[in-house]
């Protein structure tokens, strides 16, 4: 019975210590993922990395090391990566470190390292974004009522179709070679409904009215036709003054050449009747 009773509080124990365990491993886990702070920034535009270095710190970049250091009375000085050269330095009324002109290829793990008493460091996890490029709509085919929007597909960028508030369609994709579209169809009951199309990333978004290509029937749009209608007025019109010009200028030609030849026609009977003179007594 007592030896039941030792496997029992053994097996509890174990069991005890187990638990514990466990949950330091998870606490250290989520002490490590908290302590990685997810930042964006814009291509061409500058980010500060918010913690402050009041005497001494360092900056390190991935697997690189230390790309600047400060001490006191310093703005900072670069130690690696020439490409960081004149873009980096710590601004001297936040004490940030700050990165100028971002690029796509800046993005990455950056450590602030304070060392003004002991040592303390912050992560952050940067991701440079394009501003999204504005939608496109194309394609309009009034007999079907459709159009199509598309725009260049960059990281993270989603784009959507919208009636009013109520979304349609979205799609995006990881693929950056192909560009992103969506073809939109509007039916005769939605015909007065407003359709836009957003194109948005994480930083920017960029939003175009998609007009209607066909009228509430289903035929070509009252104001496409009518601008078709106009056009081809005018070219009647340019048509007709210019058949007209082309009458009025054979008429003209056509009256000169009879002035001419009865211009000639009398001459000649002056002539002939001046022999005739000559040859009377």
């Amino acid at each position: 019975m007592n030896h039941l009773l030792r496997w029992r509080r053994l097996a509890r124990l174990t069991f005890m210590l187990l638990y514990f365990v466990i949950n330091v491993l998870c606490a250290s886990q989520q002490t490590v993922q908290s302590e990685i702070q997810r930042v964006k920034g814009i291509v061409g535009q500058t980010f500060s990395f918010p913690e402050r270095v009041i005497k001494t710190g360092n900056l390190l970049y991935g697997d690189l090391d230390t790309i600047a250091n400060v001490y006191p009375g310093k703005e900072g000085k670069i130690t690696l990566e020439k490409r960081f050269e004149n873009r980096l330095r710590l601004n001297n009324v936040t004490r940030y470190f700050t990165l100028s002109d971002l690029q796509i290829d800046d993005a990455g793990l950056y450590t602030v390292e304070i060392t003004d008493e002991g040592k303390k460091t912050k992560t952050f996890e940067l991701i440079v974004y394009n501003f999204v490029s504005k939608p496109q709509v194309t394609d309009c085919d009034s007999s079907s009522c459709s159009v199509v929007c598309s725009v260049d597909n960059e990281k993270e960028v989603t784009l959507t179709l919208y009636r009013g508030e109520e979304i349609l369609n979205q799609t995006s994709s990881p693929d950056l070679t192909t560009d992103l579209s969506l073809r939109l169809e509007v039916e005769g009951k939605n015909y007065n409904s407003t359709y836009s199309c957003v194109a948005a990333n994480p930083v920017s978004n960029e939003t175009v009215h998609v007009p209607k290509c066909c009228s509430e029937d289903g035929h070509a749009n009252d104001a496409d036709s009518g601008e078709r209608t106009l056009g081809m007025l005018i070219i009647a019109v340019i048509c007709v003054l210019v058949a007209s010009g082309l009458v009025g200028l054979a008429i003209y030609l056509k009256k000169r050449g009879n002035e001419h030849s009865q211009g000639r026609r009398s001459e000649q009977i002056y002539q002939n009747w001046s022999r005739v003179e000559k040859t009377l007594p």
